[in-house]
């Protein structure tokens, strides 16, 4: 069956509260990250990440504090990211207790970050997030968290960042982040053709057939959610039963 896939929960971390948006604006709190985090690390949820979503716009670094608190209270691996723009950063949060850390906008600016990460800390320590809009039937990439768009396309990028060393790739589609209707499918199904990394499917989960898409057709290996975890409309382990019995491989 393959590797099992995995449940990921995602909390945007703004000024130290959990917050969740639609189309990566009009945000609202969702809580204390640190507890959230053990709540899902608790409810069998695989992995978490944990985006300092304003780090990158502000030039601020990644709250450590934080990461040494979640350190301190689950058991299950977390990236983390926003912020990050050089190898001391990296450093930092990995001693803090991150498993991973998920780099963005400085990845775009600076590929070279990518190899950097890679030959210090290994490839599985690296994961290239990358913010993608559909426009004219071309997908391209946004930095600081979805304000600026670049003439970069999505696959092209994808592709540069595993031949440099990203351990995986985790693609949002801005088009349908915080809508609910479903991950961009047909996208990640490309992406799975063309690498041969992990693709984790972010933007779009509204119900638990979106995730089951998201591993059938979109090929993903992993998928991420905020809002449907957060707010409770989709508790991990019924997702992961539902998945089980559709013939998905998850870890129960």
């Amino acid at each position: 069956m393959g590797l099992a896939k995995r449940i990921i929960p995602c909390l945007d971390v703004k000024d130290g509260e959990t917050v969740k948006g639609t189309n990566f604006i009009n945000l609202r709190k969702a809580g204390d990250p640190v507890e959230l985090g053990k709540a899902y690390s608790k409810a069998g949820a695989d992995e978490l990440v944990f985006l300092d979503i304003t780090a990158s716009y502000e030039g601020r670094k990644t709250f450590t504090d934080m990461v040494t608190r979640v350190a301190a209270e689950i058991n299950i691996p977390f990236t983390v990211g926003g912020g990050i723009n050089e190898l001391a950063d990296v450093e930092r949060l990995l001693y803090a207790g991150a498993d991973k850390v998920s780099i963005n906008s400085a990845a775009i600016r600076n590929p070279n970050l990518i190899d950097q990460i890679a030959n210090r800390f290994g490839s599985q320590v690296c994961v290239c997030a990358i913010d993608a809009r559909l426009e004219d039937k071309e997908w391209y990439c946004y930095l600081k968290g979805g304000r600026d768009k670049t003439e970069i396309k999505l696959f092209d990028w994808a592709y540069e960042a595993q031949e440099r060393g990203a351990g995986e790739i985790l693609f949002t589609s801005m088009n349908h982040d915080g809508v609910k209707e479903g991950y961009a499918n047909e996208a990640l199904a490309v992406l799975a053709d063309k690498l041969s990394i992990p693709i984790i499917a972010s933007g779009g989960a509204g119900c638990k057939e979106h995730f089951y898409d998201a591993f059938a057709i979109g090929k993903a290996d992993a998928a991420l959610a905020a809002s449907v975890f957060h707010f409770g409309e989709i508790p991990v382990p019924e997702l992961k039963e539902y998945l089980h019995n559709r013939g998905i491989n998850v870890r129960l």
